[in-house]
């Protein structure tokens, strides 16, 4: 078996170390299960990609993704850092669309350059599945904060776009930033709801430009805290969107994560909700840190 060469992202990053971290890993179709499962927990990041063919199949390249502990039938960060993959390492030219093919079905991703180089890429992500509405007391007491942080003008509610998330709106930064899973009161209140990962958001920021402040805790993937998650943010842009957050059904802003962890990320959120159908894009510039290869 030949060894698979990889490459080291930054994904949703605003400079070098910044964002969210992603290995992608080439030519891999001919890897077992086990293998990737091992290759992801080595690398130890929140997310490791395979790109199992170079040749497309029905339109698409077939990835998959592994988190250190399991495999995840879709994710955001890796599927913009994949298709900055494939398109440097793989096409060589400038495409304007990349899609990938997952178990969710097939993610396109739009590319955006300037000097020549990948700039924004937007995924579209699938459409959005809302869920029942969660308690105010029980979702504040599992992130440990006061049930008075939480802004009672919108629902504690589970969406999904591909993978599921709860959403929780709070009122203050400083709500957010204190936010800390109770693990124990977390295992107890989640374990039966079609979400299990919990993404926190509040309308004051760090950074002036941006008009969220986000929080993703994924300790159901065996990662505590996330600095900058794509799925998580299109089923925040389908909630925004769907109650009207800013004022109208349609949004175009720009959101940070990750300041808590040290890891500042930028988020691009789009969508558009009609009582039919929703219109989801998640943007963000990757950066490539390093390449190399697993000797197998």
């Amino acid at each position: 078996m030949h060894n698979i060469p990889f490459l080291i992202l930054d994904v949703f990053a605003t400079g070098k170390y910044t964002g969210n971290q992603l290995a992608v890993c080439l030519d891999a179709g001919d890897l077992t299960d086990l293998q990737m499962q091992q290759i992801a927990r080595e690398i130890n990041f929140s997310e490791t990609t395979f790109i199992i063919n170079s040749e497309q199949v029905n339109g698409g390249y077939d990835t998959r993704i592994f988190t250190p502990t399991t495999e995840l039938p879709f994710a955001g960060h890796p599927t913009l850092g994949t298709a900055y993959a494939i398109q440097q390492e793989i096409i060589k030219n400038a495409v304007k669309q990349i899609n990938l093919n997952y178990q969710v079905g097939q993610i396109p991703v739009d590319l955006n350059y300037l000097n020549g180089e990948p700039d924004i890429l937007w995924m579209h992500q699938q459409q959005p599945k809302f869920f029942e509405p969660l308690n105010t007391d029980t979702l504040a007491a599992v992130i440990g904060v006061d049930s008075s942080d939480i802004d009672l003008d919108y629902p504690i509610e589970p969406v999904s776009t591909g993978l599921p998330f709860i959403i929780v709106p709070l009122k203050t930064l400083a709500a957010a930033s204190q936010a800390k899973l109770n693990l124990n009161l977390y295992h107890q209140a989640v374990a039966k709801l079609p979400a299990q990962a919990i993404l926190v958001f509040c309308p004051e920021t760090v950074d002036a430009s941006c008009q969220l402040h986000v929080r993703v805790f994924t300790e159901c993937f065996g990662i505590p805290e996330d600095p900058a998650t794509g799925s998580a943010n299109g089923c925040l842009a389908a909630y925004l969107a769907k109650h009207e957050y800013f004022g109208d059904s349609r949004i175009d802003i720009a959101v940070e994560q990750g300041v808590e962890m040290g890891r500042s990320s930028l988020l691009y959120l789009r969508a558009e909700y009609t009582p039919d159908s929703c219109q989801v894009s998640i943007g963000g510039r990757v950066i490539h840190i390093a390449s190399g290869e697993f000797i197998l």
